[in-house]
């Protein structure tokens, strides 16, 4: 079943990119770890705004840092952020979910109301509220993120959970005596799992996009954390003498957001068996 549903993910061109994209941010955030070529941090006034060569990659900044390096060690910042805001996003989403749409009713209509009201605040709003409250660092955007998001698959999957919950299978499971937690986890998030793919690799997009935006206007990643946001905050005066040196950081963070949404947008056609199942119709009524 894996190799099924991993054959079709790399079948498709842009499945198969998204794939590559967030294997190579895996690796080198891993990597990175334990070696970078230089130490992004290190200074070395003798070698400011260096073009790239076999020795600087990417070229230096203002104060001699090797950018390759930077960009490379902001790698796992990024990755941090994306599986840690995702994973909070769905715990909060599920929950709040499974309670809008199989709890009793005097839970089920505040849980609406409290969608509706979490729905209304922007995540970058969110966050720059806790980072002016608690300072900034990487926790706020993980919990800014991670809300706003779990929102957002709450009140989709909160469609989804009733119409599965109406179904067949899991009537039959619950006349069984199955249990709601049980027939929740064995019955109905299988079958809600593609929309929660989606919505998850949106969730780790947009958290790549909002830990460089707010490490970019300073609520964000600490001076001491590399970061693509803060490496473009730190370069912008220089724009326009080095245009070159904010290309790197920039196009890190395009490609990793665009990797996110064509790999969820590939795991969803590929572990959906109805988008399968009409690919297959259309088909074969083309043959």
């Amino acid at each position: 079943m894996r190799a099924a549903w991993l054959r079709e993910l790399v079948r498709r061109p842009a499945g198969a990119f998204g794939a590559i994209v967030v294997v190579a941010l895996v690796v080198c955030a891993v990597v990175s770890v334990f070696w970078t070529p230089l130490d992004p941090f290190a200074t070395d006034p003798f070698h400011r705004w260096e073009s790239p060569s076999a020795v600087h990659l990417f070229g230096t900044d203002a104060v001699g840092r090797d950018l390759f390096s930077l960009v490379f060690a902001a790698t796992r910042t990024a990755l941090l952020v994306a599986v840690l805001s995702s994973l909070v996003a769905a715990v909060v989403g599920i929950a709040l979910a499974a309670l809008g749409a199989l709890g009793p009713r005097w839970v089920r209509e505040p849980v609406a109301v409290l969608i509706d009201i979490l729905i209304a605040f922007p995540v970058l709003l969110i966050a720059i509220m806790l980072s002016a409250v608690f300072g900034p660092s990487l926790t706020e955007v993980v919990v800014a993120v991670g809300i706003g998001f779990g929102v957002n698959i709450a009140r989709v999957g909160r469609g989804e959970i009733r119409r599965v919950a109406r179904t067949g299978y899991v009537l039959a499971a619950r006349a069984a005596g199955l249990g709601p937690l049980r027939t929740l986890a064995d019955h109905v998030v299988p079958n809600i799992a593609p929309v929660f793919i989606v919505q998850l690799s949106l969730s780790a997009a947009v958290a790549v996009l909002s830990e460089a935006g707010l490490s970019f206007l300073g609520y964000g990643a600490p001076p001491s954390t590399p970061s693509w946001g803060r490496l473009l905050s730190d370069l912008q005066n220089y724009v326009t003498i080095y245009p070159l040196t904010v290309i790197w950081p920039g196009l890190a963070i395009t490609v990793t957001v665009l990797g996110f949404n064509l790999f969820g947008d590939g795991l969803r056609e590929a572990t959906d068996p109805r988008l399968r199942t009409s690919r297959s119709t259309r088909q074969e009524v083309v043959r």
